[in-house]
């Protein structure tokens, strides 16, 4: 339809025409703008609003075209909707003036100086570039874009592969194709990240959690550091503008508004090559900050309804942003759910981790519930059914939910006391073995009623040091943040391994790419759902610092690997997924009980030194697993992990194995490359069956089989 044919009909189906625009009474649901015929609806709510005006730009104006009050008669209760005709893709963008009581109540922050974001805008303009610095004149920075879908998925649909199966990668969309060293033609986008499609699946891992890509503002509480003169940006993103809208951003045509096309093409890709998609997504609070903080959406439309306010009208803190998300109130709650559904249903992702979790368990008072509505209606949404749900079961308020976070049979959590038990057990640490060996087989103390995939297992993540880091700094180094080096985690269960920082000492070098891959033998052999921090397969460094949520450039950015040497850790790592996708009896779902899964060998069964032999006394460092189960084909699987975190070598006594099956070497972090590990089916087979020597703080797996010869 041309513009005048679409202007005549829209004339038509008017009842008013106002600021010039011909309008009817819009429908209240859904909520946005949505696309009618003959023009677009726009609903919005405010219950406490006495007038809203719907504020019309021409795309890249800062003044407006037209500000059409809605009038009160089209108000349904809480909700001001309205019908404008004659508008269509591209013709404006748009925002919302809203107006309070003469007499506000101590919650109430209304500002009708403020243009306001559309809180279910599904596109943002106001940071179409990322880095681009905004008119700090503007006193309206972000604006809601109409956009139409027009995507083909050619087919696509969520991959919805077995939890326990799943191997998952997290990584920050920018930060991994931004370095040259990347080589990608888009650096830092979306579209980059789509040509590293072959690296992930080359890597073996089937599932990537992307750090928020939700819009944010970068230039939120951006300074300049006072050590490096570098800007300082809020890189990771942990401060949602758009919940509804991908970050523009990190689109190759952003400034274009291909956001959303963009990310479609990126998860495509990703389904094609057998990988799922899991957004980290931030419910637990908004860029709108504390008292002092930007007013951009739910502050200036109901800002009590949307965040926990003391009964005074300040803001609640629990997230340690100055501001929290009020989950549980009827509004919010349907607010989140409207989300999460729109991202599963219009953009197929596989499912969410929750960033700060405990905080959605939390009532408008900040008191935790028994049975929070906002985790019920999540875990028994229809279409949230095949999603992949995972709690960061803590917040900023001190409430620590690992194993306790209420799960209604759904929520996998980041475990964090796998993180600190493997950390310590590695460093050397007396009295971790016991500890250990329950985390391996899925942390049944924990999750005993929900199975080993509620148990997300992690060495490292974004927050805090890299896996080369970990072993390679005592101490957090963060003076590029300028923070005077007080922010970051301070506790880390790190170990320099006898030199702070970098070091051309070989035997320290060596001791730390044998720590990392120990650590990786242990996450990948661990019932549960493995987590990998991206880089960490070959050996990225942040150079110590472990709060790198600022840094936009050479400490976040993943130096991809030009040397042998780490060509050697990610063959490694790529050969450990291989052996985990090779051994159903790493991948159970269930918990092992110790009952015989082949005739006089348990499911699982613990060994020292001595085998059958394990010692859980206080000064052990030492601890040997053997898995017994069959392989698909019905044939016996057994898998033997050894890890010794002493300073000497050891010699281990191995358990016997049926029949003609022998034990064959499929890894040992004390051998010399490529030795160091074998692809599945490919182990030599041991020349003595009875007695293996582990090196000093080293980690070998065995595989059980019969011998080919």
């Amino acid at each position: 339809m041309d513009t005048d044919h679409r202007g005549k009909a829209a004339a038509e189906f008017a009842t008013d025409r106002i600021a010039g625009y011909d309008v009817r009474p819009g429908a209240p649901y859904p909520f946005g703008a949505t696309y009618v015929p003959g023009g677009v609806n726009f609903s919005v709510y405010s219950s406490r609003a006495d007038d809203v005006s719907l504020v019309l730009f021409k795309p890249g104006e800062v003044t407006p075209v037209a500000e059409i009050p809605i009038p009160d008669e089209y108000r349904v209760g809480g909700v001001w909707a309205i019908t404008v005709l004659g508008i269509g893709e591209g013709d404006v963008d748009y925002g919302y003036r809203v107006f309070g009581p003469t007499r506000p109540a101590p919650g109430d922050r209304f500002d009708p100086a403020a243009v306001l974001l559309d809180p279910y805008a599904k596109a943002v303009t106001g940071r179409d570039v990322w880095g681009e610095e905004p008119d700090w004149n503007n006193q309206n920075q972000y604006r809601a874009r109409l956009t139409a879908d027009h995507f083909d998925w050619q087919g696509d649909h969520p991959l919805r592969l077995p939890a326990e199966d799943l191997v998952v990668y997290e990584l920050h969309v920018r930060g991994f194709t931004r370095h040259e060293s990347a080589g990608v033609a888009e650096p830092g986008t979306f579209a980059g990240l789509r040509e590293k499609i072959p690296y992930l699946r080359e890597l073996g891992v089937n599932c990537v959690e992307l750090m928020p890509v939700f819009e944010f503002d970068e230039f939120e509480n951006s300074r300049t550091s006072p050590t490096t003169g570098d800007l300082l940006l809020n890189y990771w993103g942990y401060s949602t503008v758009g919940f509804f809208a991908p970050k523009a951003g990190y689109a190759a045509g952003g400034a274009a508004g291909r956001q959303r096309e963009e990310f479609k093409e990126l998860v495509r890709d990703l389904h094609a090559n057998g990988i799922q998609v899991i957004l980290d997504v931030v419910f637990n609070h908004t860029a709108e900050g504390n008292e002092h903080g930007p007013t951009i959406h739910f502050r200036g439309l109901d800002n009590s309804t949307y965040y926990q306010l003391t009964p005074d009208g300040y803001y609640q803190n629990f997230s340690g942003t100055g501001n929290t998300f009020n989950c549980n109130n009827p509004v919010v709650r349907d607010y989140i759910l409207s989300c999460l559904r729109y991202w599963a249903s219009e953009y197929h992702v596989d499912g969410f981790r929750f960033d700060l979790a405990s905080i959605l368990d939390r009532g408008e008072d900040g008191t935790p519930l028994e049975n929070p509505p906002l985790l019920e209606a999540l875990s028994y949404d229809p279409l949230l059914k095949d999603c992949v749900l995972i709690a960061e079961a803590w917040d900023a308020g001190g409430l620590y939910q690992v194993g306790a976070f209420p799960n209604y049979g759904r929520w996998a959590e980041w475990n964090g006391k796998y993180r600190d038990v493997l950390r310590r057990f590695l460093k050397g640490e007396p009295g971790t073995v016991g500890e250990l060996a329950t985390r391996l087989v899925g942390s049944p103390d924990l999750y005993g009623t929900r199975g080993t995939t509620a148990s997300v297992n992690f060495v490292t993540c974004h927050d805090g040091f890299t896996l080369t880091d970990l072993f390679s700094y005592n101490e957090r180094h963060n003076e590029a943040n300028g923070e005077y080096n007080r922010d970051g985690n301070s506790d880390n269960d790190s170990w320099n391994c006898g030199a702070e920082g970098p070091t051309e000492d070989h035997e320290v070098l060596a001791l730390r790419r044998r720590q990392a891959k120990n650590a990786m033998v242990l996450l990948l052999t661990s019932q549960g759902i493995p987590m990998i921090l991206a880089g960490d397969e070959f050996g990225n460094t942040q150079g110590g610092n472990n709060n790198a949520y600022c840094q936009d450039g050479e400490i976040s950015w993943l130096t991809w690997p030009q040397s042998d040497e780490a060509d050697g850790l990610r063959r490694f790592t790529t050969q450990l997924i291989r052996l985990r996708q090779e051994h159903a009896v790493l991948r159970r779902a269930t918990h092992p009980t110790g009952t015989d899964a082949i005739p006089g060998y348990p499911d699982v069964s613990w060994h020292g030194t001595r085998a059958w032999q394990p010692d859980w006394s206080e000064g052990d460092r030492v601890l040997a697993v053997m898995r017994c189960g069959e392989h698909e084909d019905g044939s016996a699987d057994f898998v033997y992990v050894a890890a010794n975190a002493h300073w000497e070598g050891l010699e281990l006594e191995l358990p016997d194995l049926p029949g003609d099956m022998r034990w064959h070497r499929a890894a040992d972090t004390s051998a010399e490359e490529p030795e160091d590990i074998s692809a599945p089916g490919a182990e030599p087979a041991l020349e003595d069956q009875l007695r293996y020597p582990i090196g000093p703080r080293s980690a070998v797996v065995l595989v059980g089989r019969r011998n080919d010869g």
